[in-house]
Parts: C-alpha cells; sequence; structure tokens
C-alpha cells in the first residue's frame, strides 16, 4: 500500500464515520481504491478498541 497523509487518512475516516456514505462513495471522493478505504477505516476501528479495552 502507498503512504498516505495522516492528514488524508483522516479525512477518509471522517467522511465513512459521518454515515450514509458508502466506502465506494469515499473512494471516488478521494480518489483511491475502495481497499484502501477499507484498510484505513479497518485500522481504525480496531486501535478505537484497543484503547476502549486498555481505558479499563
Amino acid at each position: 500500500m502507498a503512504s498516505y497523509s495522516l492528514d488524508l487518512r483522516q479525512k477518509i475516516v471522517a467522511t465513512h464515520e459521518a454515515g450514509n456514505t458508502s466506502i465506494r462513495k469515499v473512494a471516488e471522493q478521494f480518489q483511491v481504491a475502495t481497499k484502501i478505504v477499507q484498510t484505513i477505516t479497518r485500522d481504525r476501528r480496531a486501535k478505537s478498541q484497543t484503547r476502549v479495552v486498555l481505558n479499563k
């Protein structure tokens, strides 16, 4: 996977998490592959779940 800026990754996650936007639409909007959006959002969810467990 090519290296994408933190800013771009944050925008992709924010757009997808805002709701009512499919992975395909987010990928088209930011001109990246759907697999990139899937990977970024999956990694974000995994990190969020880890933080919740560690904070207990």
